[in-house]
């Protein structure tokens, strides 16, 4: 994983805490999103900070980095919650405070770097403030099984589907319940599956039949 921060010292900070994990390996940071690209190393995972003094927007910096081929991790002091908000409305895997406890951030970088949205409360925030963003940050894939699942297929039926095995789907299907609980949206039930997928527009709303 890679860091782009313009203040040196968080991105050694952070190396330090990630090279302190046995399952992560840190292979450089740059001060924008540009360099990382041009000259930086590949990686799987970028930790990106929020609000970069080189006039680029968040949300573009997150899908040139998702085009390069990274999944990026937003890193915030919490100082703008306009930004905050911009950046909840992209394919960022979630946001981590730089204030919050060295484990937590450790931890949020770990699940992260294995393709799962890190919802924490700066990510839950942004949802219930911002009235354009009703939507839990669901992967693509976790977004595609909520949509089978949800509509009415067994598991092994949203397997055979996405071609992939049943044990997958249900893991799945774990952690987008998990995601839900944690935003205070209840998805205990196929049922409020279906009612999440309907709020979050991966389902169509039912027919309406009018006499």
């Amino acid at each position: 994983m890679a860091i782009v921060d313009d203040h040196e010292l968080i991105a050694l900070a952070i190396g330090e805490l990630v090279d302190s994990h046995e399952g992560l390996v840190f292979v450089g940071h740059a001060d924008d999103v540009d360099r990382l690209i041009r000259l930086g190393p590949r990686a799987d995972l970028v930790v990106l900070d929020l609000s970069l003094r080189d006039d680029s927007t968040p949300s573009s910096n997150v899908e040139r980095l998702r085009t390069w081929g990274a999944e990026v991790l937003i890193l915030t002091s919490g100082e703008n919650p306009y930004l905050i908000r911009e950046v909840s409305r992209s394919n960022a895997l979630g946001i981590v405070r730089k204030s919050g406890p060295a484990h937590e951030i450790l931890e949020s970088i770990a699940t992260a770097a294995s393709g799962q949205p890190v919802v924490t409360t700066e990510w839950a925030a942004a949802v219930e403030s911002d009235p354009a963003l009703r939507c839990a940050p669901l992967t693509e894939r976790e977004r595609q099984v909520l949509a089978l699942y949800a509509s009415g297929l067994r598991a092994s039926a949203v397997a055979s589907r996405l071609h992939v095995s049943e044990n997958t789907v249900d893991d799945h299907i774990r952690r987008i319940r998990s995601v839900y609980r944690k935003l205070h949206r209840p998805a205990g039930t196929k049922v409020e599956l279906y009612q999440r997928g309907v709020e979050d527009g991966y389902l169509p709303p039912p027919a309406s039949h009018l006499p």
